[in-house]
């Protein structure tokens, strides 16, 4: 360290006066040196918590924190060696590894790759390394499925077979709104305006936006509302006593049974989401104006969940092109 510190002297030597070469001497050996005092007494694992803290203070939800915390755990739990020297193939190996003993799909093996990425990138801009091995791993290449979304026959199935006017409401106001499984259970009634059919939620880092609802949905949140007797503010809570706010697990359990006494395949809170999507585009709304609606950063986020009918597609290139 001081050897490099009196070299950076030297560079500078001919640009600086006595006093002012004097004074960054001071500035290098008090900062470079304490600073790797303080690196060298870091374990692996404390880099690992201080990026947590760090994503935390960015907004990521603690679903998120936690999956960032399983997948870089299970890496630094491989690796004895300080997080310095972790080099690229040792990565690659790994990553190789862990799919081949868990015999898992490349998509997951991807979410890892990017939860790793996202760590080595933070230690990078931190300046605990000097260069992220993770710059020559590039994304690893999925086979992109086609996924379903809710057909309007199911979505009448779905409201027939609910024997609660929460359910009904819960299943209309996903479907109409297209609003995160989370932002849904965050939900209080006064956040509700049914003047406007329209209520506020609270996205991801914390950003807060209005969705909208048809009319259906307001006649049947209002009628759940008026039916209940609770104090809760919450607007969906538990159907028995004491009538807690319902939680995320609650929603799913809830949909997924109700998809499987129907018999019409794997019903989650998400698909309501790609479904209120494809069918806001299919309608001729503009991309940007969904991507706002779903509360999307980056609008090829949005693409992804957007199916574009393929017979309006053939109706475009006629009415267009041909």
């Amino acid at each position: 360290m001081e050897e490099t510190i009196k070299f950076i002297l030297v560079d500078m030597d001919e640009y600086l006066t006595a006093n002012q070469s004097q004074k960054l001497q001071q500035v290098l050996i008090s900062r470079l040196t304490n600073r790797t005092e303080t690196i060298s007494k870091l374990t692996n694992f404390n880099y690992l918590e201080m990026f947590l803290n760090a994503k935390k203070i960015e907004g990521c939800s603690e679903r998120t924190l936690a999956y960032y915390e399983t997948t870089i755990k299970k890496l630094l739990v491989d690796f004895t060696e300080p997080i310095r020297k972790i080099a690229t193939d040792d990565i690659r190996g790994y990553l190789s590894n862990y799919q081949e003993i868990n015999n898992c799909s490349k998509t997951t093996i991807d979410n890892i790759r990017r939860n790793i990425s996202s760590f080595f990138t933070w230690l990078e801009e931190e300046d605990y390394i000097i260069k992220s091995p993770m710059r020559r791993i590039h994304k690893i290449k999925t086979v992109k499925m086609v996924k379903e979304i809710i057909s309007d026959e199911e979505i009448e199935r779905l409201r027939d077979r609910c024997d609660s006017l929460r359910d009904l409401a819960m299943i209309d106001l996903l479907y109409s709104t297209g609003i995160r499984v989370g932002e849904l259970v965050h939900l209080n009634i006064e956040d509700v305006n049914f003047e406007e059919r329209e209520c506020i939620v609270l996205g991801k880092g914390d950003k807060e936006r209005k969705v909208y609802f048809d009319a259906k949905t307001k006649i049947h949140l209002q009628g759940y509302i008026n039916s209940r007797s609770d104090n809760n503010e919450a607007l969906f809570v538990s159907l028995d006593a004491p009538y807690d706010r319902l939680k995320i697990s609650g929603v799913e359990i809830r949909l997924r049974s109700l998809g499987r006494e129907l018999g019409i395949g794997r019903i989650h809170p998400h698909k309501f989401r790609r479904t209120m999507a494809t069918r806001a585009i299919d309608k001729g709304m503009p991309i940007e104006q969904v991507q706002k609606l779903l509360g999307h950063s980056q609008i090829d986020t949005t693409m992804h969940y957007a199916i574009v009918n393929q017979s309006n597609v053939k109706v475009s290139h006629r009415k267009f092109i041909a």
